[in-house]
């Protein structure tokens, strides 16, 4: 019989499989709850090409970005996103006292957490919520918010 395969490259292979089984993060459950959306403002809305995403915070949450004070615990933030029209998921930040503490320092926001939902409001669980907090890491001098800047604009009307 023939051996295709030498020891080193047998043991690259098996390290490479596991390596990549790393990668394949997704959702998991956490303390994010989906909020009640009718209580939100929808204050901005972003536009790329079929993706419509409008977002939505609480009164007291904008309250605070206005008076540059620091968004309280219980917040949600809320994007909403359509594609072609129709209602294809929901990306949900939540703060609470003290939720930083349930990650290393390597992937904490703060006290955000993340989670995204299907249209029925169920956890999306093919979703990665370390890419989310990986990404908004970078957000860190406005609260992990992409948004914020645009709440001042807010007139009744959303921005865009």
């Amino acid at each position: 019989m023939k051996r295709f395969a030498t020891p080193l490259a047998s043991n690259m292979l098996a390290a490479f499989a596991v390596s990549m089984i790393g990668w394949q993060v997704h959702a998991e459950p956490n303390r994010v709850q989906f909020p009640n959306l009718d209580a939100l403002v929808h204050y901005t809305t972003g536009r790329r090409g079929d993706v419509t995403e409008h977002i939505m915070t609480t009164p007291t949450a904008m309250e605070a970005v206005r008076s540059g004070q620091p968004i309280p615990a219980g917040t949600h933030f809320v994007l909403v996103d359509h594609r072609d029209g129709e209602l294809y998921r929901y990306f949900v930040m939540q703060k609470g006292e003290d939720w930083g503490a349930d990650y290393d320092e390597s992937r904490r926001t703060a006290d955000w957490q993340f989670q995204w939902f299907w249209p029925d409001k169920s956890i999306n669980m093919d979703e990665n919520t370390a890419r989310c907090q990986s990404c908004h890491r970078g957000q860190d001098g406005s609260d992990y918010l992409y948004t914020a800047y645009r709440i001042p604009r807010f007139d009744g009307t959303p921005v865009e």
